[in-house]
């Protein structure tokens, strides 16, 4: 049985934990404790030398980061719904990855880390800067698009999802962006969602 480790209020864990779930593929789910540092424990970094989550073990692989983890599944596990095949989709699904690790991490993402975990070493104006600005561009996308991409959900959309629609735990207000609400709620209505605290 697949292993993911993880802890509960990690968007990037959350994000691998949906997905799995969106799937229905079995796994065992293991805490790792962030707040008593078991990240950085040498039996954690024996597994994970970034010392981050998630990690996801599936017999004999062993793979590190949300949205490569997300790939490894679409491809073993789903089907060309959630990742194409051909070049140019596949290249729309993997724009909206390097958007997750790029201008959301940079925007929503820090903001959380800033007010709910206290990262002082956050630049809280700069996050502010970033989150206005990605969720500007994703509120005029969605205007025109149900889903990120195509007419159905990818794993760009489970990818985006986590860090945007936990926002306001980063004090940022998403009642100018009704689009994206709109985008948010229509994730929650897929077969399988699960949710997390702060959604």
């Amino acid at each position: 049985m697949i292993k993911l480790y993880g802890h509960e209020m990690s968007g990037n864990s959350y994000k691998v934990r949906l997905f799995l779930e969106l799937l229905s593929v079995e796994y065992e789910w293991i805490k790792v404790d962030l707040m008593k540092a078991e990240h950085k424990s040498p039996e954690y970094l024996a597994l994970n030398s970034f010392g981050q989550v998630p990690l996801l073990i599936d017999q004999e692989v062993k793979l590190a980061d949300a949205q490569a983890i997300l790939v490894y599944l679409a491809r073993k596990y789903g089907d060309e719904q959630w990742l194409p095949l051909d070049a140019l989709p596949l290249a729309q699904v993997i724009r909206w990855l390097s958007t997750t690790a790029g201008e959301v991490r940079q925007g929503p993402e820090n903001a959380r880390l800033y007010h709910l975990f206290g990262t002082t070493s956050i630049n809280i104006e700069r996050a502010k800067q970033k989150s206005d600005y990605i969720l500007t561009q994703l509120n005029q996308h969605l205007s025109t698009h149900t889903w990120l991409e195509f007419e159905h959900p990818t794993i760009a959309d489970i990818a985006v999802f986590p860090y945007v629609a936990l926002a306001r735990d980063g004090k940022i207000d998403l009642d100018a962006y009704p689009h994206v609400l709109a985008w948010i709620d229509r994730v929650k209505q897929l077969p399988g969602y699960i949710s997390m605290a702060g959604l």
